[in-house]
């Protein structure tokens, strides 16, 4: 009885204790200030289609309803549709979980999200103690285990993989990896800065390593073909190769954009200022009824935020767009503050990432743009090996800024008339084709070596991916900067121009007797019981012939002339 008493005695308290809602807050950028301006505020930042926000969420939710009613409360903003708030409340992962003191930041949660860490944090800066009625259960710990690949980088050191730690640490997500050969010059320049790069980025980005000469199998399935080569594994999405400049500063960079929430949200009301305000940009529609697929995130990831991408479900936007009623998905593709689209795609949730990842990569650049350090590996060596046209420009000055103005009224002139006018009737899609300028001061040996360029407002047509190019006209007089490089472009698409190659002969066989080698050493790598097959069969096709051609007459002689059998007649 007094047990019964007891029990009904606590369950009284509890009943009378005041409760909020278990369901936590979810914020947007015109609620947020207001919401956390009072108390404290433990704010999750987190996207739908991360695969550790899933995780996380029982343990989550657990938090949220075992400190219902204590002076610590809970809210959510979700990155997928709010970037530009997980951007300025600083987030560079999912989930994120920061702590706010009447709208101030206190701190952001660190380490292994498991619930009696995250409960030692809360108490630490708040005071409060935690759940006093509700004890944590066990199995929520084992909802998410204290495994030390949960949380990136945390001792700030670079990690050497091996064949059977590569794919466990790159599943996991958000690593870069460093592909690499003890003997390489470029590799023992990189090796500090790789150091630091760890240290720099603790508890943020796994930095990592491979050593090619010990682990060369696994480097040919990663696609190296060069020393050092450098990839980043996101948690979600396919891997993404880094071809910038190798300074730290350049690296950090990079990589903390990699790092940034994928979408940005978009009203209507904003969109022209938007459109102004970037080159290029990629706007994803979804109906208010439906989210967008996680597949639209996987292609995203690898664009690094270049372009941006802006979700919205504004109704004024499918109406300016004309997408169809019975269509839920649409990217567009928006260019030079241009508001009309420059291309349109209708998608569904069936719609694969990879199609859609082809479809990001062929748009992702504006009309025109400057080649640098930056820019020229992303545009030159692009997958989808788009035209381009290429202008010499001076460093600075009025001149400068004619050929430059000049260079972007043809790129807009090509992408609203040109890409259907000089297209060739058969082909399925138009080739993309991308204006760009180089500076002739400082690339100067660079542009004589490669196109013959030594003086500015000169112009080509590259098509780098065969490292081949165009400089005339199809009656054979030199490519201008005027209206005549239109069809000029439609000539070269059609195969109508004289090639001129970027290499010479020597330097062209030297590449393909090097791509056959590293063909033949894919081959040895990948079967080599294959290998070893052929070789056993040829040595005995060897000994076969040379035993038919000597050991046969030696041991048998001719036959003799007498003989029926010995007649060719």
């Amino acid at each position: 009885m007094r047990l019964l008493s007891l029990s009904f005695l606590v369950a009284s308290l509890a009943v009378s204790l005041p409760v909020q809602s278990a369901e936590p807050k979810l914020l947007s950028p015109d609620t947020f200030g207001e919401t956390v301006a009072s108390g404290y505020w433990f704010v999750e930042h987190f996207s739908p289609y991360c695969h550790h926000c899933r995780a996380f969420a029982p343990t989550w939710d657990a938090l949220v309803e075992d400190y219902a009613g204590s002076r610590v409360n809970f809210a959510q903003v979700d990155c997928a549709v709010n970037g530009d708030l997980c951007t300025k409340n600083g987030v560079n992962a999912y989930p994120q979980m920061n702590l706010y003191h009447d709208g101030v930041f206190q701190a952001a949660f660190d380490g292994a999200r498991s619930y009696e860490r995250i409960v030692d944090f809360i108490k630490e800066r708040t005071g409060v103690s935690g759940p006093s009625l509700i004890a944590p259960l066990p199995e929520l710990s084992k909802q998410e285990p204290e495994i030390p690949h949960n949380e990136r980088n945390p001792h700030g050191e670079v990690l050497a993989l091996t064949p059977e730690t590569f794919p466990n640490v790159t599943a996991d997500g958000d690593v870069f990896v460093k592909f690499f050969a003890p003997w390489c010059g470029h590799c023992k320049k990189l090796a500090p800065t790789w150091v630091k790069l760890a240290k720099e980025l603790q508890h943020t980005v796994s930095i990592a390593e491979v050593n090619c000469e010990d682990h060369k199998s696994l480097c040919s399935t990663e696609g190296v073909t060069g020393f050092p080569m450098l990839f980043f594994y996101p948690s979600s999405g396919k891997k993404t190769e880094y071809t910038g400049n190798r300074r730290f500063e350049a690296l950090k960079g990079w990589v903390e954009r990699a790092m940034k929430p994928v979408f940005l949200d978009l009203q209507f009301a904003d969109f022209t200022q938007v459109v102004q305000d970037n080159s290029a940009l990629y706007l994803a529609l979804h109906l208010p009824s439906v989210t967008l697929p996680s597949s639209v995130s996987q292609a995203a990831r690898p664009l690094m935020g270049s372009p941006p991408i802006y979700v919205s479900s504004a109704p004024e936007l499918f109406d300016r767009f004309s997408i169809p009623a019975d269509h839920d998905f649409a990217l567009i593709a928006l260019k030079d503050g241009d508001t009309s689209a420059a291309a349109q795609l209708l998608f569904s949730s069936q719609t694969s990432a990879r199609e859609l990842d082809k479809w990001l990569q062929a748009h992702r650049w504006p009309s025109a743009l400057e080649l640098g350090e930056g820019s020229f590996q992303e545009v030159m060596n692009a997958e989808s090996k788009p035209l381009v046209v290429l202008v010499s420009v001076t460093d600075s000055g009025a001149e400068r800024d004619r050929i430059v103005t000049t260079v972007r009224k043809l790129a807009t002139q090509w992408r609203k008339t040109g890409a259907v006018q000089y297209t060739p009737a058969h082909s399925s899609e138009a080739r993309q084709v991308v204006f760009t300028w180089m500076d002739q001061g400082r690339w100067a040996n660079w542009l004589k070596s490669m196109y013959g360029i030594n003086s500015p407002a000169r112009v080509v047509i590259t098509d780098h991916s065969r490292l081949v190019y165009y400089d005339q006209t199809r009656a054979g007089s030199r490519l201008t900067l005027d209206d005549t490089i239109l069809p000029a472009l439609g000539d070269a698409m059609r195969g109508a121009l004289s090639v001129r190659h970027s290499e010479n002969i020597i330097e062209r066989l030297a590449r393909y007797i090097n791509k056959k080698f590293i063909a033949v050493e894919g081959m040895v790598s990948d079967h080599p019981w294959v290998i070893v097959a052929f070789f056993v069969l040829g040595v005995l096709v060897v000994f076969s012939v040379i035993k038919r051609l000597f050991l046969d007459e030696e041991n048998y002689g001719p036959q003799p002339r007498g003989r029926k059998e010995a007649r060719l007649d």
